[in-house]
């Protein structure tokens, strides 16, 4: 390949990255997290303290004395089938509405046969995490962020193909090699170019799924208004058809079958697919209908954890399997088949463990491509005899240095606030995004403000020990019988946690000796260190 070519290539996929990168490493970064939001949500929550739940076959007993004594619950409720840790109750549901929703509730039987009902308290924290990952870290409204997710999604495709064209030349020769010793940039650059290679098809099923997600929303919206408007127009030619009056919501909701004669009837039509809750809903409109969710681990899945599917409360008919595993038409198997493989909702346990470290690796794919070309900057700016390093180069450095750690130590502090915070606050929500945005708002300022050199390894101390936290919360919130310490998959986060403190301890040790003992040009050689 030409050389002038390879060389365009290169400048393109420098520039590209540095405009895309810091909030890629953000997405890519709480994506690794979303991966555990189940067990992190436990870890988050507070114990509800509320009793076991009953058998399925006592289920309408407890359907029946909810409906009459919670007039909230009639338009929708939930049956979980799935009980255990992370969902410890037979029945719930949220008021309030999809815009503007309100508190979730549980019910249970007490021993002697009485209604318990108890608020769930459950924390937003893995929630905040998702919107940063789906946002790119912007405090900006969905509709605002999304477009511009889209956009850097973009960059981002063309930083993977024009990568791989830099690489090409020199693919057989650089493929497995890892160089250590003093040419610390050799040494980036081949840890850059190998994580970018091997996990290309990752990257590149990232890219695609994340414009389609920004867009998606657009598109269906011009789908729903052509809908709209031939709908419309089929109505003006035939009268509405006249209805019968509809009941009351209890009288509809007595007239739908059990919760286990629904399973039994669904598990006939669609074996295979296990189900996990069964919503039960009434409005004027419809009248008595609801909605399923559970896995088959033999389809992709359209959520993160489970697939959907309409059905009538009544009979046991699935009316609508769109969103249903294994019985979905080409057109809405090819559109999961995006969503199953951005979530990594397939092949369990194993995928999810790869889409984790595989996030890792992003985040650090875009780090270690703004220090490549800093490190670029300073040779050329050698060559033409200067001799510190522009206002440019420096700001981008700190930059580079504030926005990730920024956001890795604003992540780890709002996940171990958790609990601390009180669990009944009505804005639980608004004060972990607070502290996220307070974190990293500090990082960034702290890093431009100190240079890229010392706060290297200053915020990589900050994160070391706001990543500590997590486990720290686990171990002093109980003696001050104020948090709680779950069992189970939740130890994960505080394992995972461990990890993390002891690698960014590891990572600010080795900042520190690079400002210390790296070259007198460099923008990571401390000033003070510089001068004397």
């Amino acid at each position: 390949m030409r050389t002038d070519i390879v060389k365009t290539y290169k400048d393109i996929h420098s520039w590209v990255g540095i405009v895309a990168g810091l909030a890629l490493f953000i997405a890519f970064y709480a994506g690794a997290i979303t991966m555990f939001a189940e067990p992190l949500n436990r870890w988050a929550s507070a114990p509800t303290g509320i009793a076991a739940p009953p058998p399925l076959d006592r289920t309408p007993e407890l359907i029946d004395k909810v409906l009459r004594a919670r007039p909230d619950a009639r338009a929708a409720y939930t049956v979980h089938l799935d009980t255990g840790p992370n969902q410890p109750a037979r029945l719930s549901w949220t008021t309030g509405n999809r815009r503007a929703p309100g508190p979730t509730f549980l019910a249970a039987l007490a021993p002697d046969g009485a209604l318990q009902v108890v608020r769930q308290d459950a924390s937003p924290v893995s929630e905040l995490v998702d919107v940063l990952h789906q946002k790119v870290g912007l405090p900006l409204d969905r509709e605002v962020a999304m477009p511009i997710m889209g956009v850097i999604s973009l960059l981002y495709a063309v930083a993977i193909i024009s990568g791989v064209i830099c690489l090409l030349p020199s693919l057989t020769k650089d493929l497995f090699a890892l160089r250590f010793g003093k040419n610390v940039k050799r040494m980036w650059l081949d840890l850059h170019n190998l994580l970018g290679l091997f996990s290309l098809p990752f990257h590149i099923v990232m890219a695609i799924t994340a414009v389609i997600f920004a867009f998606h929303d657009k598109i269906y919206d011009v789908q729903g208004a052509v809908q709209q408007a031939g709908a419309a127009a089929v109505a003006r030619r035939a009268p509405p058809p006249p209805g019968p009056p509809r009941p009351p919501a209890y009288d509809a909701v007595r007239d739908t079958l059990s919760p286990a004669e629904l399973e039994r009837r669904i598990t006939a039509q669609a074996p295979g697919f296990t189900l996990r809750s069964i919503t039960y809903r009434y409005d004027t409109r419809q009248g008595a209908h609801g909605d399923i969710a559970g896995v088959d681990p033999r389809y992709g899945m359209r959520a993160p954890t489970y697939g959907m599917a309409e059905i009538d409360t009544r009979t046991g008919a699935i009316t609508e399997a769109d969103y249903m595993p294994g019985r979905q038409g080409r057109w809405f198997a090819a559109v999961t088949s995006f969503f199953t493989l951005h979530f990594g909702s397939f092949g369990g346990a194993p995928v999810r463990w790869s889409y984790f470290l595989l996030g890792l690796a992003g985040a650090f794919l875009f780090y270690s491509g703004n220090l490549l070309w800093i490190e670029s900057r300073r040779r050329k700016e050698r060559k033409a005899g200067m001799v510190t390093q522009t206002r440019a180069t420096r700001i981008l450095g700190s930059l580079t240095v504030g926005v990730p750690l920024g956001c890795v130590a604003g992540i780890s502090l709002t996940i171990a606030a958790a609990k601390w915070l009180p669990a009944d606050r009505g804005d639980l929500a608004a004060w972990h995004s607070r502290i996220y945005y307070l974190v990293f708002v500090v990082g960034v300022i702290w890093a431009l403000v100190r240079g890229a050199a010392r706060s290297g390894s200053e915020l990589l101390w900050v994160a070391a020990i706001a990543t500590a936290a997590i486990p720290l919360s686990t171990i002093l919130s109980p003696m001050l019988a104020h948090g709680w310490s779950h069992t189970g998959a939740s130890r994960l986060v505080d394992l995972v946690a461990i990890l993390g403190a002891a690698g960014f301890a590891a990572m600010a040790s080795a900042a520190r000796r690079r400002a210390v003992a790296g070259p007198r040009d460099s923008v990571w050689a401390a000033p003070t260190i510089a001068t004397a």
